[in-house]
């Protein structure tokens, strides 16, 4: 059976931030993932997890200056310094939180005349966040993002991701994946799951086209999810969608799905 964890940048939005970690813990998530951690101290953090029996599952690398609309900086020349400091800030929480997984979001691509130049740039990044996360046992993952949600994202399919994990050739460089960014660009997610699954280091839901819950829309969660299990995957699925409505009511869904695992 899947294990699911929350993720608080989107579930709880009536709640402040860090009262979304006992929130989750009340539905029954035992983990819980999140954009960034950076606003707060590690230590305040780690209590709301340990107050909650709670496991760290994900959280991403600084991406620049979010505000202003970057989206990640592991691709951008120039700017090399700056990913450098950044993956050692998250290294730091992660030893902290115990969180075995980053996320690293590549940029966002001006020109696609400057795709090679963005593309090395990111390789020799990513192989450099490789190395060091290496040395703590924790793994860096990429993750493709459909273009609607955000146009000229770098990454955005499945095949290209894995083609650059190839590339960079560190074991500990693994593909998110997500099946809702999945959905919208490329359809067919159950072979593309079932194709790359070696190089793939997590998993996440929402439903499409509107990344509510996965009881809604286009998508057979059920049938993907015991296709997970048939995979043998033993990580955490994040649940990174926008609910609805009130996000306990929303987690029928997961309530069902667990009482018919129990039969």
């Amino acid at each position: 059976m899947p294990r699911f964890a929350a993720n608080l940048s989107m579930l709880y939005p009536q709640h402040d931030f860090l009262d979304r970690f006992a929130a989750a813990a009340a539905d029954g998530f035992d983990a819980v993932e999140y954009l960034f951690p950076y606003d707060y101290p590690a230590e305040v953090l780690k209590q709301r997890l340990a107050e909650n029996n709670l496991v760290q599952a994900l959280f991403n690398a600084p991406p620049g200056d979010w505000a202003a609309g970057e989206r990640g900086i592991a691709s951008l020349p120039g700017r090399e310094a700056e990913f450098r400091e950044g993956i050692q800030q998250a290294l730091a929480y992660a030893a902290v939180l115990g969180s075995e997984r980053i996320h690293v979001m590549a940029g966002l691509l001006p020109s696609e005349s400057l795709r090679a130049q963005h593309q090395a740039v990111y390789e020799a990044n990513l192989a450099f966040a490789a190395a060091e996360a290496a040395k703590v046992g924790v793994t860096v993952l990429i993750e493709p993002i459909n273009t609607r949600d955000m146009p000229g994202f770098l990454l955005n399919r499945q095949d290209q991701a894995q083609a650059i994990v190839k590339a960079v050739g560190a074991s500990n460089l693994k593909v998110q994946f997500d099946f809702y960014h999945c959905q919208i660009v490329e359809g067919d997610v159950s072979s593309k799951l079932c194709r790359d699954f070696a190089g793939i280091g997590h998993i996440q839901i929402a439903s499409v086209p509107e990344r509510h819950e996965p009881n809604l829309g286009e998508l057979n969660y059920p049938n993907l999810f015991e296709l997970i299990d048939r995979l043998g995957y033993t990580g955490w699925v994040g649940c990174e969608y926008r609910p609805k409505g009130d996000t306990c009511e929303g987690l029928a869904w997961l309530r069902e799905w667990k009482a018919a695992q129990r039969g």
